[in-house]
Parts: structure tokens; C-alpha cells; sequence
């Protein structure tokens, strides 16, 4: 079965959000959605995602689930605002709690902030499957961008989130706060096992010097040999030494402080305080 995939491209962050449904049928998915976010007037909007409401709406199907594949750093997840709309199951890794316990501290979060997962609906492990209507899901788990990455395979499609980009930008940055660039070479592995016409849909694409138009998928055959840090069969010692020295130099996302605060809690803001106010916090050197 070949699943029908729609992609949606906030500019803004540079996230391809993904709606995959049955090639004949109303069951879909929507994956690593997108709560856009001012962050100037500390401000929400939903723009993002009523359109992806409005396609399906407009296709009469039917959401089975609301799947993230990691806590991004890099843009505020709607998803509780889509499932109060059309419903579905909020589904995330198993090492959600690991980043919760991490970020928890960060943030000073205190013990009213469940550090159990329990924010989401589902929480996937390796080998686990799902189904979206008459589609079969199957899980891996992919860390070292994050400890809670996942790659979904979703019949011939794989949804690797940050894992990999488009070939001719790379891998994932494994600095943040339980990342590691050997772990994510192996995560990588098992994307690569995967057969080469199997599709893949990155979660971000920048545009790689000399490419002019965004781009968002690509095929495992093609990562073989064509990505620019892991392809042609690199080794690990090349590729971690290589993955070390760039994250060295790179700055921390524009949005990673609300973000984290947000999807840590399954795309939901903090409590409210008696007045009704939410306050997302700024930790002074902790990143």
C-alpha cells in the first residue's frame, strides 16, 4: 500500500508538517504539526494549522492520529488544538520521559509537572506498530538528535523527523541536552536498513546552497548515496568527529525556550496562574 502524503511548509520555521491517509479511504495522520508563535509579543496564532483542518475538512477524513517525532526546539507543536478540532490520539516516544525529567530541571518546572508522559496518549517504543484505518505504522526508535526521536514507517513511507534532512544538507545536530552524535550514526543505521525506494519525508528543509527551491522528500537509495555527511557508507569515527565540530558552531534555535516548554507537556502551555495569565520562563544560562 502506497499512503497518499500531503505535506504542509511553514517558511516561518522551516517545518514540513505531514497529513498521510489511506490511498482509498478517510483514515489519516498528522504528523509534527505546527502552533505558530510571535515571539516579539509572545503570541499564538493557528494559521498553520486551520489549514491543515480546512484540507480535512474539505476531504471528509478522518483524523486516527496526532503523531510527533520528537520535542522540537524549533517550533511549538498544535497538536492538542488539532485534536480538540478533529480529534485523535497525541502520540510521541517513550523517552519523552527523559526529556521531561531534563527539562523539568531547566526550567524549574517543580513536582506539579508530570514527568511520566502521561501528557500524551500513546507512547511508542521500538518495534511497536499502530494503523491508520486499513494502514500499518511500525516504530523506530531513532535518538541522538533527541532521546525521544522516532522514525514512523508508515507502509513505504518513513517520517524521520530531524534524524536526516535532504541529502545535500545532512544529519540532525546532536548538542541539546541528551543528544549524541554516535547514538544518532546508529539511529541512522536503521533508517538505511530500510529498503532503498522506501520515501522519506524530512521534518525540515533550509535549502542547501546552490538549491533553489525547498524540498522535503527524498528515498533511502538516495541517502545511501548522496548525503553529504553519512552517505557512501561513512564511519562512525568520520562522521561523529565531523557532527562534533559543526553543532560547535551552531547557535541555539531562535524559538527552543518556548518550545521546549510547551511540547514537553504534549503541545500544551503551562498552567495558568489565578488570574488566568500564562508565563513561559527564560533560564539564564542553562543552554
Amino acid at each position: 500500500m502506497t499512503p497518499f502524503v500531503k505535506a504542509f511548509f511553514d517558511e516561518a520555521t522551516f517545518t514540513v508538517s505531514y497529513l498521510v491517509r489511506e490511498p482509498e479511504g478517510r483514515a489519516c495522520a498528522i504528523i509534527d504539526s505546527v502552533l505558530d508563535y510571535d515571539q516579539a509579543a509572545g503570541r499564538t496564532d493557528t494559521s498553520s494549522a486551520d489549514e491543515i483542518i480546512r484540507y480535512v475538512r474539505d476531504n471528509d477524513l478522518k483524523v486516527e492520529w496526532l503523531l510527533e517525532s520528537h520535542v522540537h526546539a524549533d517550533h511549538l507543536s498544535a497538536a492538542p488544538y488539532l485534536q480538540e478540532q478533529l480529534g485523535g490520539k497525541i502520540g510521541i516516544g517513550r523517552n519523552i520521559t527523559v526529556v521531561q525529567d531534563t527539562f523539568g530541571k531547566v526550567f524549574n518546572e517543580g513536582t506539579e509537572f508530570q514527568r511520566d508522559g502521561s501528557q500524551f496518549d500513546a507512547l511508542f517504543r521500538q518495534g511497536d506498530s499502530f494503523h491508520i484505518g486499513q494502514m500499518r505504522g511500525d516504530v523506530l526508535e531513532t535518538p541522538g538528535h533527541t532521546p525521544a526521536c522516532l522514525t514512523y514507517v508508515i507502509e513505504d513511507a518513513a517520517f524521520v523527523g530531524d534524524t536526516l534532512f535532504m541529502p545535500d544538507f545532512g544529519t540532525a545536530r546532536c548538542d541539546f541536552p541528551g543528544g549524541s552524535s554516535e547514538t544518532l550514526y546508529q539511529s541512522i543505521q536503521k533508517i538505511l536498513a530500510l529498503p532503498d525506494e522506501t520515501r522519506i519525508f524530512v521534518g525540515h528543509d533550509y535549502k542547501a546552497p546552490g538549491r533553489d527551491e525547498f524540498a522535503w522528500e527524498t528515498t533511502v537509495g538516495e541517502q545511501k548515496a548522496l548525503n553529504i555527511h553519512i552517505g557512501q557508507g561513512r564511519p562512525i569515527e568520520e562522521f561523529v568527529e565531523m557532527r562534533d565540530a559543526r553543532d560547535a558552531t551552531l547557535a541555539m534555535p531562535r524559538l527552543i525556550l518556548p518550545s521546549l516548554q510547551v511540547n514537553m507537556r504534549g503541545g500544551r502551555m503551562p498552567e495558568p496562574d489565578e488570574q488566568g495569565d500564562v508565563f513561559l520562563k527564560v533560564p539564564i544560562n542553562k543552554l
